[in-house]
């Protein structure tokens, strides 16, 4: 049985990711700080919950030992807007950007360095979740965007050095989430994150080259 570790996997795309791969039987370690509602997710999909903050180190190690006995696929999902209403860049307060690096580029790299000697014996996969805000330029999502800018370099940079890894990096689009909403989007008439889930889930099942993809690219090449 293949092992997956989803990272904010208590709602949004986290939780539907989690959904597709249980019906496909996966084994699911899944993280995020709403213990309460990890738990609900945890029984609906079988998963083992362990809650926490990704930017702790003492909760990565936690992660990384619950899955020492085999990991085949590492979701990096769990992410953060920064502050809201979020600020201009030029208003952007230098503190509270690097608070948003921690959760959105060094706690991913931090996972994916503690979990990528198993990846490589099992010749398992990354998945880091993106945004279109990373290559756009959107007034005030500044922080949020550089950061997963970052992440999608580190992605790259990442899938030259290891050959034997699948590296993907995937923007899911804008979903009916509590992090647009939080954003002040009209979350309401985005999709809802199942969509993206499924497309994901055809990624990882087809086990496509390393790269960038949008879910709206995956979901049209059935």
């Amino acid at each position: 049985m293949k092992t997956a570790l989803i990272t904010g996997g208590s709602r949004g795309l986290g939780r539907a990711l989690a959904l597709e791969l249980a019906r496909d039987g996966w084994n699911l370690v899944i993280d995020a700080r709403d213990s309460t509602a990890l738990a609900a997710v945890a029984e609906e999909t079988g998963a083992t919950a362990i809650s926490g903050d990704v930017a702790d180190p003492a909760h990565r190690a936690e992660l990384v030992r619950a899955v020492s006995g085999g990991l085949d696929l590492l979701v990096n999902n769990a992410s953060t807007l920064g502050p809201t209403p979020m600020p201009r860049i030029g208003a952007l307060p230098v503190d509270d950007l690097a608070g948003t690096f921690a959760t959105n580029v060094l706690a991913p790299l931090a996972l994916i360095q503690g979990v990528l000697p198993g990846l490589r014996e099992r010749r398992g996969a990354i998945l880091n979740i993106t945004s279109d805000a990373a290559v756009e330029n959107y007034e005030t999502w500044g922080g949020y965007g550089t950061s997963k800018a970052a992440l999608e370099q580190l992605s790259n940079v990442l899938a030259a050095e290891e050959p034997d890894v699948a590296v993907w990096w995937a923007d899911p689009g804008e979903m009916n989430t509590a992090m647009l909403r939080a954003a002040g989007e009209d979350a309401d008439a985005a999709p809802p994150p199942a969509e993206a889930a499924a497309a994901l889930r055809r990624l990882i099942s087809d086990r496509r080259p390393s790269g960038r993809y949008r879910a709206a690219d995956l979901a049209a090449t059935r």
